[in-house]
């Protein structure tokens, strides 16, 4: 089990009383699995998400990430796990403008000490199709090459668990399918898990299992 969540409830102050965000939130995940999260917007889902990658902390439940009690971590033992376990895809990319293509993929395997990390870099962007691009800046490419960028950096750091907030969310329909099939086919060719928060129901359709949030809890 590579995800597994009990009961998880969020609450934030709102005035003189508490807004429930999130509640009594349960399921599981194997290795290897893709699991949609869709709802509408304010449904929770990017809040769940962050709760899952250690982002940020509920009010109470468990979570279990690679059978570690992520809600008994603090805040630097989960920096720690998410940097040994876990690779993240944006809807906005977040890429350091500063750094070229390869450079931006190398970034996480140089930061956690891996071998090789160029070699991966290099394999994973031309496994995105971006080989000619290596040496490009991201003001030099299209939104969609910049996408393709940030799934090749979270596939070349060796995480376990990936998880993509709204991938295809700034990209139109052409780039978003090719998106789409570049996440589900260089996620077939490794043993990691991979959350999606989408809009996108053919995305959410082609995961192995999909929750519907609305209002904070799980709907059928």
């Amino acid at each position: 089990m590579i995800l597994q969540v009990n009961k998880l409830r969020k609450e934030v102050p709102s005035g003189e009383s508490k807004l429930v965000i999130l509640d009594d939130v349960s399921f599981n995940l194997l290795e290897g699995q893709s699991l949609a999260i869709t709802g509408p917007s304010g449904s929770g889902k990017s809040t769940l998400l962050g709760l899952l990658a250690g982002l940020d902390t509920a009010t109470s439940g468990e979570i279990y990430l690679n059978k570690e009690a992520l809600h008994e971590l603090d805040e630097e033992q989960r920096a720690l796990l998410r940097k040994e376990k876990v690779g993240f895809v944006f809807q906005s990319f977040e890429l350091l403008p500063s750094l070229t293509a390869l450079e931006n993929v190398m970034l996480p395997s140089e930061l956690k000490d891996e071998d090789e990390p160029e070699e991966r870099a290099k394999y994973f962007l031309d496994r995105v199709g971006l080989k000619e691009r290596e040496h490009h800046y991201p003001n030099q490419l299209s939104g969609g090459e910049q996408q393709r960028v940030a799934i090749a950096r979270a596939f070349a750091c060796s995480a376990k668990i990936l998880f993509a907030d709204e991938p295809t969310g700034n990209l139109d329909p052409k780039n978003g399918e090719m998106i789409s099939d570049l996440l589900f086919e260089v996620n077939s060719e490794t043993d990691n898990a991979l959350v999606v928060v989408t809009h996108d129901h053919d995305l959410a359709d082609r995961c192995d299992k999909k929750i519907n949030l609305k209002l904070g809890k799980i709907v059928e």
